[in-house]
């Protein structure tokens, strides 16, 4: 049996069940993204060639011209995306059919008709390729910084909803000295926007050099251009980074790069909703029912946290793929192999699954309630946590064994506001120190937290 694509017969999940979802990503990462950023690419280079004052042979076009010769990757339609595909099945070779279809159209330009030998001029494929694959991850690398923005935006939010709200700190899941909740939320939210940096950073970089990287052809056509400077004007003019010394391709040392940079910007938001995920099973956090959704299919009570479960799942599933591109790619060889080919085609499919994840846990914040209530309840339920400063006090006026002393008296109790006095009662502390501590709670005992989840200049 013969499906035709839709949805529902799509291999992917990315293009099947989350297409919706991924559709700001479909026009970039898409084989239509990849042929028009192809057809760009030849557009620009004919132009930047007939710039060029040492080759009479493509003589300077005339505004009307260059405006024609750009109207054809600007105006770039589905259907030119089908005609270079026809033209592909008589090639076999993706770039050549490129190269054809813009010669097409650069011919029904007039006075252009003489000069369309100079597409693809001294080019090879991945002159063309390297500079597609930039402009294409330069786009993406747009769409998912927004969104994550979005994210960080929300999870301030969250911080600053929950104010002063002070929170029982968990070490190895047992309660220990107590926080805020918005100080532990503002620790992602800088987390990840420190994360963000080096997404930002990371230069794309591009190469049109040649067959082998050496500018053979071009020199023997045109001896007197400076065809490195040439390359990197106009690589540069593309919004990328010139790499002067490649073989025949660009070696993708910096996509590698990029590809760990985004794997580290997951693996804190990946930390982030297991964190929200366990606030959200000891009721720290409410979950906002949706109208008409279904929790269990058993149990009609439920309202699960499947919008973190779904990032976390998502993560994973683009850091492998990440993983796997950012050692694969750097990785050619000799001058060129062609296994690099398949793995830079699921690009889309790895920032893809970032985006669905970066989704799911924006929909998940946006669901969340504080529990104040559940989280000052089992605050005040957990005083021995503020043995931690009887022991300090008792260090700083030169007590024996302060430490061991708290530990044989608190390790593995349940401490409430009584116990906590009849504690003091019972070590012999200087007047002072009693006094202050036993004007100390839980609540009160959480150090510059507040200070500490203050966004930066407040």
């Amino acid at each position: 049996m013969t499906l035709s694509l839709d949805p529902l017969t799509a291999i992917t999940a990315v293009d099947g069940r989350y297409r919706g979802k991924a559709e700001a990503l479909a026009p970039i990462f898409s084989e239509y993204g990849l042929i028009r950023c192809r057809v760009r690419v030849e557009c620009e280079w004919f132009l930047a060639l007939a710039a060029l004052p040492d080759a009479p042979e493509l003589p300077p076009l005339t505004e009307a011209q260059m405006q024609a010769v750009r109207r054809i990757h600007t105006d770039f339609t589905l259907a030119d995306a089908a005609q270079i595909k026809t033209l592909e099945a008589t090639t076999n070779h993706d770039v050549k059919a490129v190269e054809y279809f813009v010669k097409e159209a650069i011919r029904g330009v007039a006075g252009l008709a003489p000069c369309v030998e100079f597409v693809h001029f001294a080019c090879t494929s991945e002159d063309i390729n390297n500079l597609a694959h930039g402009l294409m991850l330069q786009a993406g690398r747009r769409v998912l910084r927004g969104q994550m923005q979005r994210l960080i935006d929300a999870v301030n939010a969250l911080a600053k909803d929950a104010g002063q709200l002070p929170m029982l700190a968990r070490t190895h899941g047992q309660p220990a000295s107590p926080t805020t909740l918005a100080k532990e939320l503002r620790v992602f939210s800088e987390r990840l926007a420190r994360r963000l940096q080096p997404v930002d950073a990371t230069p794309l970089a591009g190469k049109l050099n040649g067959a082998v990287g050496n500018f053979n052809a071009h020199v023997v056509a045109y001896p007197n251009v400076d065809w490195p400077a040439v390359s990197a004007e106009f690589i540069t003019s593309l919004g990328l980074t010139p790499n002067p010394l490649t073989t025949q391709i660009e070696p993708h040392d910096q996509m590698a790069e990029l590809f760990h940079a985004y794997m580290r910007c997951n693996q804190v938001l990946l930390d982030f909703c297991r964190d929200l995920w366990g606030y959200i099973a000891i009721d720290y956090f409410g979950q906002r029912p949706v109208a008409g959704e279904t929790g269990s299919s058993t149990m009609p009570h439920k309202v699960n946290p499947i919008d973190f479960e779904n990032a976390e799942g998502n993560l994973g599933i683009a850091n492998a793929l990440l993983g796997h591109m950012a050692e694969k790619l750097p990785v050619s060889r000799w001058q060129r192999d062609l296994s690099d080919s398949t793995v830079l085609r699921n690009m889309g499919t790895a920032l893809a699954h970032c985006s669905l994840a970066y989704q799911s846990a924006l929909k998940g914040l946006s669901r969340l309630s504080i529990n104040r209530s559940r989280i000052r309840a089992d605050l005040d339920g957990n005083w021995e946590v503020l043995a931690e400063a009887v022991q300090t006090l008792m260090r700083k006026h030169g007590l024996a064994e302060p430490y061991e002393r708290l530990k044989e008296a608190t390790r593995g109790r349940r401490l409430d506001a009584a116990g906590f006095a009849e504690l003091l009662d019972e070590l012999d502390l200087p007047e002072d120190a009693r006094r202050q501590l036993s004007g100390l709670a839980p609540e009160g005992y959480t150090g510059l937290a507040e200070r500490l989840a203050r966004p930066h200049g407040d």
